[in-house]
């Protein structure tokens, strides 16, 4: 796999977000992944890592400075007590510059760390369209994109912290062997010791919270389908059962927390039982060896404080240990959602002019003609959502790439698709922000928004808008809430259509546009949308009788694949199974329409006659005579 020039390695600034390009991530597993996002912050990692060295070995002079100080102070040395003086205050400066700027360059490279991967995701998901939530559940992605950056980020910073503090415990041990060899020796083997003695620990430790990170992910994905969900739940009477389940997963993700959090707990005090056992030894070993005179008590409060004071970068060995076993299982999400690809060619074979003319399904026989306005009727709802998929360009499968004026889909760039041929699901989703944001989409400057949205009958929306916002005169500068839930089903979906509208794109594909309209509102959008779109190539995926009969053409699909094709009006009277879809009717209601358009009609019933074949006096004449005779 090709990846990017990395000569961009320098320390990226908070300010300069965001990336100019992300680059190209190594999905290839979670691992891989964070070794890339740790390699592409090399110059913000090697400025952390200055600066750590600087803290923490100002902080471990620290104990020498108070070794000196007291062995001037016993040697009654003020000259030297003076210089130790100077010493600790520039040590204490270091600390205070090291620190801080250690903090700075670490929260830099958490947070660019975290936008790169929330870049790529967006990159992605915008690469997929889509397909994205049917190849990945909803629940991740909410998950990949919220808690699992910040994870991977913290990692990502901790990594130049814990080789500083690793640094300066190795120095540290180095500089106590070469002052006091003989106390030195008990420290250099003590605090590997200390340092390693958790590690038969962090695989339970990471199973555990792998185990957690499962469970709340699952959670995650179950109160995101609740909420989306909620007003059909609430409809049928299932909201209880789902808070249930809901309640029951929590319930999962607080047990497998509390284990969690129970083995890093007996983690965390190893690290603080360890250094306080190596301590008493030191202490013990260390008066030993001043009442045998070979060591001064100086030395003996320099190691005494080097050892109390080397804890504090000894934290840091536990925390890159928990920062890897909570980042493993989101950088592998990560990966998952970042290796996906589409299965058409995205930078496009044809470097032509955007094609022009009829769009054609291979997988199913439809033909739309070009600057027309046609129907299709699907007997299966999801067959529709795939049609609409691959009109827009998303091919199931090579080989079955809609044809656009002759020239595949799969051929052109993404843009140049998307340019092209504009998909509205049936479900679209509004984005926060004023109503001229939402309306602010690419266009070709024809359509109005005006225009759009009194084609898409949006007044009562922009009275709703209005009167919603307590300081928007104007319905442009409306506010509209998260995903449009402040306002009804039939809104949001006149909104997304008047927003497809003003994309005004040479090819439209509407699906359900009008499901969750009212019929005399669904009258005057159809003839809106037939007089806005007059010239281009409009697709509505419908079994609305109001919408089919304004329709240049209507296509009925069968079992996947064209079955009939005409006029609404005729193919109700001639397509049994197109009637059956639009009208909706029973089994039982189409087997006795079939009987009684099969049935022979009844003979006419005899006349009274007498014996030479006249009518008997008073006998009922025919129906034909009696119409005519009124």
């Amino acid at each position: 796999m090709p990846f990017p020039d990395t000569s961009h390695w320098d320390a990226m600034q908070i300010q300069d977000l965001p990336y100019s390009d992300p680059g190209v991530p190594d999905a290839r597993s979670g691992p891989r992944l964070l070794w890339w996002l740790g390699r592409n912050q090399l110059g913000g990692q090697c400025r952390a890592l200055l600066w750590g060295m600087l803290h923490f070995a100002s902080v471990c002079a620290l104990p020498f400075c108070v070794g000196l100080a007291v062995q001037a102070a016993v040697d009654r040395s003020a000259r030297r007590l003076a210089l130790t003086g100077g010493l600790m205050l520039l040590c204490g400066t270091a600390i205070a510059v090291g620190d801080t700027f250690l903090h700075r360059a670490a929260v830099t490279n958490w947070i660019t760390a975290a936008a790169r991967l929330q870049q790529l995701l967006a990159r992605k998901a915008a690469y997929l369209g889509s397909a994205l939530t049917r190849r990945v559940a909803a629940g991740e992605v909410v998950t990949v994109s919220t808690g699992d950056v910040e994870k991977l980020g913290w990692f990502v910073e901790a990594v130049s912290r814990f080789t500083a503090a690793a640094l300066t415990v190795a120095v540290v041990c180095v500089a106590l062997l070469i002052y006091q060899p003989a106390l030195g020796v008990v420290v250099a083997v003590g605090l590997p010791v200390v340092a390693l003695a958790v590690l038969p620990l962090l695989p339970r430790a990471t199973s555990r919270a792998d185990v957690q990170r499962e469970k709340a992910g699952r959670a995650t994905e179950l109160a995101s389908d609740t909420v989306a969900g909620l007003r059909v739940l609430r409809g049928i009477g299932g909201e209880d059962l789902f808070l249930d389940r809901y309640r029951r997963a929590s319930q999962e993700v607080r047990h497998a927390a509390v284990r969690s959090a129970r083995m890093w707990s007996v983690i965390s005090a190893l690290q603080v039982l360890l250094p306080g056992l190596l301590l008493i030894v030191v202490v013990l070993r260390g008066v030993q060896l001043a009442r045998e005179g070979r060591i001064t008590v100086g030395e003996l409060v320099t190691v005494y404080s080097a050892v109390m004071i080397v804890n504090y970068p000894l934290r840091h060995f536990v925390e890159i240990a928990m920062a890897y076993s909570f980042s493993r299982p989101s950088a592998q999400r990560a990966a998952r959602v970042l290796s996906l690809e589409r299965l058409t060619d995205t930078e496009g074979s044809r470097a032509a002019e955007l094609p022009g003319g009829d769009l054609f399904d291979p997988a199913t026989g439809l033909r739309v003609s070009a600057h027309g306005f046609t129907a299709v009727v699907c007997g299966d709802p999801d067959m529709a959502g795939r049609l609409a998929d691959r009109l827009g360009g998303h091919a199931p499968e090579p080989g079955l790439s809609v044809l656009l004026g002759g020239v595949p889909l799969d051929e052109l760039s993404l843009d140049q698709a998307r340019t092209a041929v504009l998909v509205q699901d049936k479900d679209p989703v509004l984005l926060s922000g004023t109503l001229r944001e939402l309306l602010d989409v690419p266009a070709s400057g024809t359509v109005r928004a005006e225009d759009a949205l009194r084609a898409a009958q949006c007044a009562d929306v922009l009275e709703a808008l209005v009167q919603g916002s307590l300081d928007a005169s104007d319905p442009m500068d409306a506010q509209i809430t998260e995903r449009g839930r402040s306002l009804s089903g039939g809104q949001r979906q006149r909104l997304a259509l008047a927003r497809s509208l003003v994309a005004d794109p040479e090819v439209l594909v509407l699906d359900e546009p009008t499901s969750a309209v009212d019929s005399h509102t669904e009258a005057r959008i159809a003839d809106g949308l037939r007089r806005l779109r007059s010239g281009r190539t409009t697709v509505v995926l419908t079994s609305s009788p109001l919408l089919l009969d304004r329709a240049d053409e209507v296509v009925f699909l069968h079992e996947g694949a064209v079955a009939a094709t005409g006029k609404h009006r005729e193919l109700i009277g001639t397509e049994p199974r197109y009637r059956a879809v639009v009208t909706r009717e029973t089994e039982a209601e189409q087997r006795e329409s079939g009987a009684m358009e099969t049935a022979a009609p009844p003979p006419p019933p005899e006349r009274p006659a007498t014996s030479d074949g006249a009518p008997l006096p008073g006998a009922l004449e025919p129906l034909e005579e009696i119409e005519e005779s009124a």
